[in-house]
């Protein structure tokens, strides 16, 4: 059974990851300097699939409008999951769109062409009713265990508490059109239809297989993961402009300074700006129309598009949202911090600062490690500033 249709699961809201998911779902936030959601249709496509589907719920006008209708001269078609009631619900809105065997990713998950190429050599090749493509390394409490038995799935155990797991679930799903008749099975669990639970009856009759894969795969869970979403995808090289020296990419677009220097690795997007006497790297992503001012320093650091990051600034494993600005002499001094995520709070989390999109902040600004501050916020002249500065807030001496 050959797949040429991807069904790419992008309604999530990515909750962990606010304030920085308050304006845009989990797969538009950054890889690098593009979203994480251009590297999952780059493994699809790659990998061989023609088709399309995006199922979008959150903040979907930021997927659509920057998808658009095709991708890589893919069509791509949208379904809008107005409730996120869990991956089996969303890949049974996709069903009225699809026909024939398919694969299924998530879209907030940074994976590379081989897991996906994996995946469906194993599906085609052999009579399972699906397939999936495990992981060994991450720690399977954190994900869903996966047991096998001579390449075949025995069990599927989410987020384990205990016991002696190997395997995780990586997400990347090669499905038999059976698979819409077990969702409607499947009963909902805390009102919620899992996609692994419509596979039981599969597991139980020995057919859903596996494939080990090495290919990249990065899950960003929470904000400090974003830092490292872009070391990844700078040590596999996976960027758009061409790489100027080793390690350096620098869009033509870009100005950088004769008088800057940029560590590798490092990317400079299409429009930014680079002053005299500034320090990129290393592991710094700098996306579309960033300035950064003249003797500012940045290393382990994501800029998203549009930000300003005033002179003399010195920026340590720190994540910009978008349109932001940062005035002269911004200090963010690196982690590891106390960072308050919902109600838990991350001990020594490797993480300065995060700022949301449109943050403002005067000059003289300080950021103590494991700080977050939510879109809008203004910070004036002077301050420190530590632990969750909220949404739209004035914060002054």
């Amino acid at each position: 059974m050959s797949s040429h249709t991807a069904v790419v699961l992008a309604a999530g809201e990515g909750t962990r990851l606010r304030p920085l998911t308050r304006n845009r779902p989990k797969p538009m936030l950054p890889a690098g300097n593009r979203p994480i959601l251009e590297y999952v249709l780059d493994a699809l496509v790659e990998a061989g699939i023609e088709e399309l589907v995006l199922v979008v719920g959150y903040e979907r006008d930021r997927v659509q409008n920057h998808v658009g209708p095709t991708y890589r001269g893919r069509p791509v078609t949208y379904v809008h999951q107005e409730k996120q009631l869990g991956t089996g619900h969303a890949l049974r809105e996709a069903r009225d769109v699809v026909e024939g065997p398919l694969a299924v990713v998530n879209g907030d998950t940074l994976i590379d062409p081989t897991i996906v190429a994996d995946v469906l050599e194993r599906f085609e090749t052999s009579e399972d009713e699906a397939t999936l493509a495990v992981l060994d390394g991450p720690d399977p409490a954190d994900y869903g265990a996966v047991l096998l038995e001579n390449g075949t799935v025995t069990d599927l155990v989410e987020k384990p508490d205990a016991g002696e797991y190997r395997y995780i679930n990586a997400g990347v799903y090669a499905f038999a059109p059976s698979i819409f008749e077990a969702i409607e099975a499947t009963p909902r669990e805390d009102g919620e239809l899992s996609l692994t639970d419509a596979l039981e009856d599969a597991i139980e009759d020995g057919y859903v297989g596996a494939v080990e894969t090495d290919g990249i795969w990065v899950d960003a869970t929470y904000p400090w993961d974003l830092l490292e979403l872009a070391r990844e995808v700078l040590a596999d090289g996976r960027l758009d402009p061409p790489e100027s020296s080793e390690q350096v990419w620098i869009d033509a677009s870009a100005s950088v300074h004769d008088a800057a220097t940029i560590q590798p690795p490092a990317v400079v997007g299409p429009d930014c700006e680079v002053g005299a006497g500034a320090v990129i790297g290393p592991n710094v992503a700098l996306g579309r129309n960033v300035t950064v001012g003249a003797n500012a320093t940045l290393s382990r650091a994501v800029v998203d598009d549009d930000s300003r990051i005033g002179p003399g600034s010195t920026l340590l494993d720190a994540v910009v949202g978008q349109a932001a600005t940062l005035g002269p002499n911004a200090v963010v001094s690196g982690g590891p911090g106390d960072v308050r995520v919902g109600t838990e709070i991350f001990e020594d989390a490797p993480l300065g600062a995060l700022l949301a999109d449109r943050v403002e902040a005067d000059g003289d600004v300080s950021f103590a490690p494991g700080t977050l501050v939510g879109p809008n916020a203004h910070l004036a002249t002077g301050v420190t500033v530590d632990g969750y500065v909220a949404e739209g807030a004035e914060v002054r001496r």
